[in-house]
């Protein structure tokens, strides 16, 4: 890699690096460029003109090839094609089905996330001879601990459709981890690219957010009535659970919950209003989970932090507040907003909770007796109406268990922890923000597994990605100061 110049290009996705030398920067918009905005248009016009059917297949293939395309061509801008194609696919699949007039019971467009997440497969494949050597191992023992489940459920006759459908949910995030692990010596580019692209989305997200809360899209409304999930709220204006342009409540405050984190090291006039948005629509979710989550990840980017860049962040957060709670002390938001956050001290009056414990009082004994576990699908049932869903366990830990048994959850969550002390064991975090925020993120997910399956889909999407930047990141200045250390060796002799 030494002597290669990077051409860069700071848009929507973060900043673009490409992974072929050159000489002159390229076009403004390049080939690379092209290939993402063709895919959004014509999935974006093919709805609107009713050729949802067309569409529903379109999105996923075209995905995987553009993904595929970017892998070879600018890793950098593949990684934040995998994080926009997962904040954005579930809103493409709400206008195919909208305008089509009839809901997809299969959610086939909802693959394309995962589709182009399996491409960084392709990493742990040609890594795979050199994962431990690479420090890579962690994450392909938790792999294979998935890999265990996947038989398990198989053998159990789970069914292929269900096995196959929580595979898609479990390995994606480790594929994506291991990526960006392998690919260290990149860290400071996937860096800036993270935090470009979590920025964005605070102010995307946000904004649309809030524009769902206080309108009711049709398209929304539409698709919430096909689901017909109580819990995410009425198909109505200021009658919705927020869940901005992802597939629920959960997985959006999750999301929403980093991008704030990674807000507070933000540098452009983006933060101001990006802050506003994104704090009013993760209030507006109404997750309290992913609130706590975000508060252990504030307490934990404090505490990284030097003494100055504390100051600075402490500063950050009296603006923020001062920008955020006036918009959460007027109507529409304030009582929704208020009743929620007095639920959280509400005791034995809170039937969320009451029903958490005795879900825990039910299934604990029966989740940690499990040695070999239910396999990939277990946990899952078909449901009146014919369609896949997941049982509600309302803890990660329960459903870890239940699903990979000692036998998987050994190797799965022992990797879990033993990344998560590494990363925290490193000092070099307190002379990088970024890393900082990557300790932060990772542990706002992890802190509230006990409360939900958070790592799964979007949101391990996004403990996992974050995991593997911050080990990217710690092997990058090890890199570092190795070859410091050798060159004051060798300016001694």
């Amino acid at each position: 890699m030494g002597g290669t110049i990077y051409s860069k290009r700071t848009l929507f996705l973060g900043t673009v690096t490409s992974s072929h030398p050159t000489e002159q920067p390229g076009p403004l918009l390049s080939i690379e460029w092209l290939a993402i905005l063709a895919l959004f248009s014509v999935s974006i016009l093919g709805s609107f003109v009713g050729a949802g059917s067309l569409i529903r297949f379109l999105f996923p293939v075209g995905s995987l090839a553009v993904a595929l395309f970017l892998y070879q061509r600018s890793p950098i801008l593949y990684l934040g094609f995998n994080w926009w194609i997962a904040f954005l696919a579930p809103f493409m699949r709400r206008l195919a089905d909208y305008y089509r007039g009839s809901f997809d019971s299969s959610s086939i467009m909802l693959t394309a996330p995962y589709l182009v997440t399996f491409v960084a497969g392709i990493t742990m494949l040609r890594e795979l001879p050199y994962s431990q050597r690479r420090g890579n191992l962690p994450f392909l023992l938790a792999a294979v601990g998935v890999c265990y489940s996947l038989l398990v459920g198989l053998v159990r006759g789970n069914g292929s459709a269900t096995v196959i459908r929580t595979l898609l949910d479990w390995l994606p995030p480790l594929l994506l981890a291991y990526h960006t692990s392998a690919n260290w010596r990149l860290y400071p580019q996937m860096a800036s690219n993270a935090k470009r692209v979590f920025s964005w989305a605070a102010l995307v997200l946000g904004g649309y957010g809030v524009y769902q809360y206080l309108i009711a899209p049709d398209w929304d409304s539409f698709w919430l009535i096909a689901v017909d999930m109580v819990s995410f709220g009425r198909p109505e204006p200021m009658g919705i659970r927020v869940w901005s342009t992802l597939n629920g409540p959960p997985p959006f405050a999750c999301v929403m919950g980093i991008a704030l984190l990674v807000l507070f090291i933000e540098d452009s006039l983006l933060k101001i209003p990006a802050a506003a948005v994104g704090y009013l629509s993760f209030l507006l979710s109404l997750v309290r989970s992913a609130w706590l989550g975000w508060m252990v990840g504030l307490l934990t980017l404090i505490t990284a932090l030097r003494s100055g860049a504390q100051l600075k962040l402490f500063t950050t957060i009296i603006v923020m507040a001062l920008c955020v709670m006036p918009l959460t002390a007027i109507e529409p938001f304030s009582e929704v907003i208020g009743d929620r956050v007095e639920s959280l001290t509400a005791g034995g009056n809170d039937s969320s909770a009451e029903d958490r414990s005795a879900t825990y009082r039910e299934n604990f004994g029966i989740a940690l007796s499990s040695l070999s576990g239910r396999g990939l699908g277990g946990t899952w049932r078909v449901n009146e109406v014919g369609r896949l869903e997941r049982v509600a366990l309302d803890s990660g830990i329960l459903e870890m268990f239940f699903t990979l048994g000692w036998i998987g959850a050994i190797p799965y969550l022992g990797s879990l922890l033993l990344l998560m002390y590494s990363l925290f064991s490193d000092h070099a975090v307190q002379g990088d923000p970024f890393l900082a925020v990557c300790r932060a993120a990772t542990l706002s997910i992890f802190s509230i597994l006990a409360l939900g399956p958070f790592m799964l889909g979007t949101s391990g999407m996004a403990m996992w990605g974050f995991l593997g930047l911050g080990i990217a990141g710690r092997k990058y200045y090890q890199a570092e100061s190795m070859s410091t250390q050798s060159q004051d060796a060798e300016s001694d002799i």
